[in-house]
């Protein structure tokens, strides 16, 4: 009887330190890992508001004095509040869409691709696919800001939920974004009048002091190797892993090569890769060396992206997501939204490839053009 009461008690301490260690376990864990299991999330409206900012002001600023100077001192400002309101808007719309369901504990969706397949799926998801893959190859010019909310939606602590803390992340960086946007329209059209030029840093014949013009020059690559680095990754990810998928047995695609690098840890050097990766960047730096017409490149490519990624699709996701009844007042009021803003982007569009075909009757290889 004493023995099977010893036993019994044993048993009852190895459970109850097999209970203690769980507790631990799942306190230990709950602040590595975040609901679904991944590394905990560390980040904050500043880091991502940051990271928009960097991606979303490209080359596309050489361009805006132009534009505010044919639009004029009342209209030109006008039009970039008001589509910066509507971004703002949009991108607001969009956030949301980070949970499905419920905004603190529903299912996540890590990419943009996700949101779209999680609320409407189906045919869009396949547009929705190739319009990203084709922004992607303006990346360092008319990146939208759609794109880089959804990069950085899944990198952001809670609480609060995701979606407040982007919607602080967006009013910050479109607020900086058209400060600065305003700031090189309006400086631009002061300076140089009805003759300001299409491309700030090539059109307008002023070369001296040539040093000027290099840290001019130096500046934007700077600031635009990184953007062009991170935003290209969802299509070199997508590309190597199609490879490996269809070769599973070729050593050039699925191989890594160690490289001892003293004092730090051995690099993977995967020879797909490099060759993939170099020959992308090449063929892109020579078409757009090959391209002559700045301005209605940025246009077309503004134009193919704007409406798609930063209208269409997170309005239709929204609607979806809260389960909004069709002819109600909000239903209407965001499908005009909508519908005007497709509108203005066909006729950017057609804009923009009218002005492409005058430009090729005076095409000259590897020249700036305006």
């Amino acid at each position: 009887m004493g023995s099977e009461t010893g036993a019994g008690k044993n048993y009852l301490y190895n459970n109850q330190d097999f209970d203690l260690s769980i507790d631990v376990f799942s306190q230990v864990s709950s602040k590595l890992l975040d609901d679904d299991g991944r590394p905990k999330r560390t980040g904050t409206a500043w880091t991502a508001s940051a990271h928009i900012i960097t991606a979303v002001i490209g080359a596309s600023v050489l361009s805006l004095a132009r534009a505010t100077a044919q639009l004029g001192w009342i209209a030109g400002p006008v039009v970039m509040f008001m589509f910066s309101f509507i971004t703002y808007y949009t991108s607001t719309l969009l956030a949301a869409c980070y949970r499905s369901g419920d905004p603190v504990n529903g299912k996540r969706n890590y990419t943009y691709m996700d949101a779209v397949r999680s609320n409407l799926g189906g045919f869009e998801v396949k547009i929705c696919g190739w319009v990203q893959y084709l922004n992607l190859f303006g990346v360092a010019i008319a990146y939208t800001i759609a794109s880089s909310i959804s990069m950085m939606w899944d990198t952001l602590k809670a609480p609060p939920s995701e979606s407040k803390t982007m919607k602080k992340a967006t009013l910050l960086s479109v607020g900086v974004t058209t400060f600065f946007y305003m700031l090189c329209g309006c400086t631009g059209y002061a300076a140089f009048g009805d003759l300001s030029p299409g491309n700030l840093l090539t059109g307008f014949g002023f070369y001296n002091p040539f040093w000027l013009l290099d840290i001019a020059n130096a500046a934007i690559v700077i600031h635009l190797v990184g953007a062009y680095q991170v935003y290209c990754q969802p299509l070199f990810a997508f590309v190597q892993k199609t490879a490996s998928e269809k070769f599973p047995d070729s050593k050039f695609t699925t191989k890594d090569i160690k490289i001892s690098i003293p004092g730090f840890r051995p690099y993977n050097l995967n020879l797909f890769r490099l060759v993939w990766r170099t020959c992308f960047v090449m063929i892109t730096t020579l078409i757009s060396m090959l391209l002559p017409f700045f301005n209605d490149i940025v246009r077309l490519l503004g134009a193919l992206g704007f409406w798609p990624l930063t209208v269409y699709f997170p309005v239709e996701m929204y609607i979806s997501q809260k389960k909004m009844p069709k002819w109600s007042t909000t239903w209407l009021c965001l499908q005009v939204l909508s519908i005007a803003c497709l509108v203005i982007t066909i006729a950017t569009a057609a804009g923009s490839i009218a002005g492409i075909v005058l430009d090729l009757k005076s095409y000259t290889s590897f020249s700036t053009g305006y």
